[in-house]
C-alpha cells in the first residue's frame, strides 16, 4: 500500500479518535481505514493504536510516530501547494527598486511587452539611488548593478556592462589626455556622491593591479545621467558604466579617457527575497528580464527598445 496513505489513515484515526469518524474524514470506507493502519503497523513491525470496543487511542510508540507522520503529511501538503503556485497565472502587485540611471535608460523604455503580456500583474518600480533592504521595505525584486553584498537574497545575473574613465574630445584638447592611471591624480574627476568609497576611484591597472585614484574636481553629484552630462560638456573625466555612455561614445560626444586601458566588467542583477519558492510575478518578470538583455554584451548598452 502507498506509504502516505498509511500515515495519512493512522494520523486520522488519532486526530478524529475512531475509525469510524476517520473513514467519514478520509470519504472511504471504514474497512479500507483498517487496512491502511493494519498494513502500516505490519510493515513497522509495532502496534500503532490502543483498540477497545469503546476508544482507540494511540500507544507510546504510535504517539511518537503520530507526530512525525504528521509533519510529513504537512510537507506533503506544502508540496503540492507549491506545485499549484506555480503553475497559477502571475498576477498581484510587484514592486522593484533600480536605481535611476538604469530605470530610465533601460527598464522603463521596455516594460510595455511585460505589461500586455501579464495584464494580472500591477508593477511599482521605484527609482532610487539609495541602497534599500528589500524584506523590510516591502520590494519584490531589485536591481543592481557590479559587486554584490554578502547578503541572504537571491541573485540571478541578467546581463554585464562595462565600466569606463570617458570624457569628451574638447576636454582632452583643453587639458591633454591622461597616458596613465598616475595621471589622472592631475585632471579633472567627476564623481558620484553616492559612492560607498566617495571620491576614490577603484581601477585596475594593465598589469592587474588594483589601484585607488582620488582627485578633486568641478562636480560632485548623486545622479549619473549628470555626471554623464557633465563631462559631454567637458567639465572633467567620468568613470560610468556603459549603460549611461554607451550612445555617446558611439557618435563621437565622448572618447576613452585613457587609450589601451581595458575597461571594468561589471554584472547586472536582479535580486529577490530567499523562500521556498519563486512567486509567480517574480519569476515571470526575471524571465523578461533576462530575455529583454540577452543579446547585450558589456559595452553594447545604447537606450533601450522593448525586445521584439
Amino acid at each position: 500500500m502507498d506509504r502516505l496513505s498509511e500515515m495519512e489513515a493512522f494520523a486520522t484515526v488519532v486526530d478524529q479518535g475512531g475509525f469510524t469518524d476517520a473513514a467519514r474524514k478520509l470519504g472511504i470506507s471504514k474497512s479500507a481505514v483498517s487496512k491502511h493502519v493494519s498494513s502500516l503497523e505490519t510493515r513497522l513491525g509495532a502496534r500503532l493504536l490502543n483498540r477497545t470496543t469503546r476508544r482507540v487511542s494511540p500507544t507510546d510508540i504510535g504517539l511518537a510516530y503520530y507526530d512525525r507522520a504528521r509533519r510529513v503529511l504537512l510537507d506533503a501538503g506544502d508540496a503540492d501547494a507549491l506545485v499549484t503556485a506555480m503553475q497559477a497565472a502571475p498576477s498581484g502587485l510587484l514592486r522593484v527598486h533600480v536605481t535611476t540611471d538604469f530605470g530610465v535608460n533601460h527598464l522603463s523604455p521596455i516594460l510595455g511587452p511585460f505589461l500586455h503580456d501579464y495584464p494580472e500583474i500591477t508593477v511599482n518600480v521605484v527609482l532610487d539611488n539609495h541602497y534599500v533592504e528589500l524584506i523590510s521595505e516591502g520590494f519584490d525584486l531589485a536591481i543592481r548593478v557590479g559587486e554584490l553584498e554578502d547578503s541572504s537574497l537571491m541573485a540571478r545575473k541578467l546581463a554585464e556592462t562595462h565600466k569606463m574613465m570617458i570624457a569628451s574630445p574638447r576636454y582632452l584638447e583643453d587639458y591633454g589626455r591622461p597616458a596613465r592611471i598616475e595621471d589622472l591624480n592631475d585632471h579633472k574627476l567627476l564623481h558620484y556622491s553616492n559612492q560607498a568609497d566617495g571620491s576614490v576611484w577603484r581601477v585596475t591597472s594593465p598589469t592587474g593591479e588594483a589601484r585607488q585614484v582620488r582627485s578633486s574636481g568641478w562636480l560632485t553629484v548623486n545622479d549619473g545621467q549628470s555626471l554623464l552630462n557633465a563631462a559631454v560638456e567637458g567639465l572633467g573625466i567620468a568613470y560610468l558604466p556603459a549603460f549611461l555612455y554607451a550612445d555617446a561614445l558611439r557618435d563621437g560626444r565622448l572618447v576613452p579617457a585613457i587609450e589601451g586601458l581595458e575597461p571594468e566588467v561589471q554584472g547586472v542583477y536582479a535580486l529577490y527575497p530567499p523562500g521556498r519558492y519563486t512567486q509567480p510575478k517574480v519569476r515571470a518578470f526575471i524571465d523578461y528580464l533576462v530575455g529583454a538583455y540577452r543579446d547585450r554584451g558589456p559595452g553594447d548598452w545604447h537606450r533601450s527598445r522593448p525586445p521584439m
